[in-house]
């Protein structure tokens, strides 16, 4: 595997690492409005990546099929949100305010709230190497750069889930290293789920489209179900509602400006 496609793998993972790591810097407990700010940012961001980084490739791949151009990425988009929908439902995890309603956090607790957060990266994982095996395999409508974008913008939204999954375990007295640990741990899902995708993609290479808008279907599920709802409950919302403009704005010109 090249060079520049294991780096491309592994940035997204650096992303939720450096957020794990804000329980060396930060105050045991994030405030609610900067909760509302990283959610925001990470829904605005995971929205633009599917549709300029997944979609629209897909819906470009498949221009050949003329009026029913269409097909493969609603079929693969579809999929993708059922597939999320049946993990979501079969994985015992929690949302992540979920773990501060205890007076004390529980190793079952503990790992409910890591599997939720890798929940969230596993479609990311997926995405990033779907991109990266689309232009090893010379597809025209994806490039280097853009897969670059790609892996850049999620590693963005990652910083602050990073944050969400390691702040609340410390805020209940778990020492930072361990917390810390358990953010890592959370990320690692994606460059595992990325290199699986690209040996996959080899053998699935006509159905790429499908794959493409599969990763999409999953993303808009985590941004559906997890992140709105948590940047779109209480105070502080009109917060998330810009912060997710300036995600959805920052993952688009990492895409144009990069692709």
């Amino acid at each position: 595997m090249p060079v520049n496609v294991i780096q491309g793998v592994l940035i997204p993972f650096l992303g939720t690492s450096l957020g794990a790591a804000c329980v060396f810097f930060i105050k045991r407990k994030i405030s609610d409005k900067l909760k509302k700010a990283m959610s925001g940012f990470a829904s605005g961001v995971m929205v633009a990546a599917a549709f300029f980084s997944l979609i629209l490739p897909a819906l470009e791949q498949s221009k050949d099929l003329g009026k029913i151009a269409f097909v493969p990425a609603t079929v693969g988009f579809l999929i993708g949100m059922l597939f999320l929908l049946i993990l979501d439902t079969i994985i015992p995890h929690m949302h992540q305010d979920s773990v501060e309603e205890g007076p004390k956090v529980g190793l079952k607790k503990t790992t409910k709230l890591v599997l939720a957060v890798t929940l969230h990266n596993l479609p990311e994982g997926m995405a990033v190497g779907i991109v990266y095996a689309g232009w090893l395999y010379g597809k025209d409508e994806i490039s280097l750069m853009s897969a670059l974008a790609l892996s850049i913008g999620i590693a963005l939204q990652n910083f602050p889930e990073g944050a969400i999954v390691s702040m609340p375990l410390r805020a209940e007295g778990m020492k930072k290293s361990k917390t810390f640990a358990y953010g890592i741990l959370s990320g690692a899902v994606e460059p595992i789920g990325a290199v699986l995708m690209i040996f996959a993609a080899g053998v699935f290479l006509p159905v790429l489209p499908y794959l493409l808008a599969f990763a999409a279907g999953a993303m808009f599920y985590v941004v559906v179900e997890e992140l709105i709802p948590e940047m779109a409950e209480g105070s502080h919302t009109n917060v998330g509602t810009v912060c997710f403009a300036l995600g959805f704005a920052t993952m688009m010109v990492l895409d144009v400006g990069l692709g």
